[in-house]
């Protein structure tokens, strides 16, 4: 369903009894809701939450952006590596109060939220400028933005910042996300390549909003570093990580365990940056365990 939140126009999925705690998820960069499987949601559902899910502005059914062009980030790398100011059509602060528009429209006052990657630092935001609305916090592979934390190497990077061959054929679209979760994903719980290649093809179908990537992107950089900011956290916290993530090194992890207050903290072993499967009851569990400390 769309929803008018925080002043745009919002694509929202509500799960689970509406008596269940509320449970807000926020994707990462590029991501859409559906990035967050149905399976894991219904895992989440079978443990008492409410469990709601949407597309993070400029991607997937959500609003677009598209009149602010495409940014160039070659030039935006610049800036950001000489300490300039980056030139964004919104921040992260403009997607956690969405977030939070998200729940007003939603008619819910408080809601434990769980961010994964950029969405770990949306969630970040939110917590810190709507503490009122956020009852507990589980942070999935995500970072404080310090410049002095290890970064991805050359290699993700260019992976990262790569186009497919052919951005106009549905195929090659595809491959060339395989390809990158195959850089990216765990290796020690790799995934079925059949069913991931269906997977992504579902969600390229669905939507397929480049553009919006690269605006996310320069949102990310024009928030810059959140050290000083996470130490305001005051809601109960889980830190979930992977310790072979190549996209957000572990010690992203450990910064932030350091600096948020009573956070708790699983490193797991042949995580990369994904959510495979047979990790879903452990997150599931660590989300558990931050709401059961509100």
């Amino acid at each position: 369903m769309r929803v008018s939140a925080n002043g745009i126009s919002i694509e929202v999925e509500d799960h689970g009894s509406p008596t269940g705690e509320p449970l807000l998820l926020i994707m990462g960069l590029g991501m859409q809701l559906v990035a967050w499987q149905d399976g894991f949601v219904e895992q989440l559902v079978q443990r008492g939450f409410r469990v709601i899910r949407f597309d993070n502005r400029d991607i997937g059914l959500s609003q677009r952006f598209d009149e602010f062009g495409v940014p160039n980030l070659g030039v935006e790398a610049l800036r950001f590596t000489f300490g300039w100011r980056i030139r964004s059509p919104y921040r992260l602060t403009d997607m956690a109060a969405d977030g939070a528009g998200v729940l007003d429209a939603l008619g819910i006052p408080q809601a434990h939220v769980c961010g994964a990657s950029m969405g770990g630092m949306i969630a970040q935001q939110m917590a810190v400028r709507f503490p009122e609305r956020v009852k507990s916090l589980t942070l999935m592979m995500t970072t404080t933005g310090a410049r002095r934390l290890p970064g991805p190497s050359l290699k993700v990077r260019g992976a990262l910042l790569s186009r497919p061959k052919d951005p106009k054929a549905l195929e090659s679209i595809v491959e060339h996300y395989v390809a990158l979760y195959r850089l990216i994903g765990s290796p020690g719980f790799p995934p079925d390549e059949g069913e991931l290649r269906e997977r992504l093809r579902m969600s390229v179908t669905r939507s397929y909003r480049p553009a919006g990537t690269a605006r996310q992107m320069v949102a990310i950089a024009a928030d810059g570093d959140r050290s000083a900011l996470v130490g305001h956290i005051g809601q109960p916290t889980q830190i979930v990580h992977g310790r072979d993530d190549v996209l957000v090194p572990v010690a992203a992890a450990h910064d932030l365990a350091a600096r948020i207050a009573h956070a708790g903290l699983d490193v797991i072993e042949g995580m990369g940056h994904d959510l495979p499967a047979p990790l879903w009851p452990r997150f599931v569990d660590a989300i558990a365990r931050a709401a059961g400390r509100a």
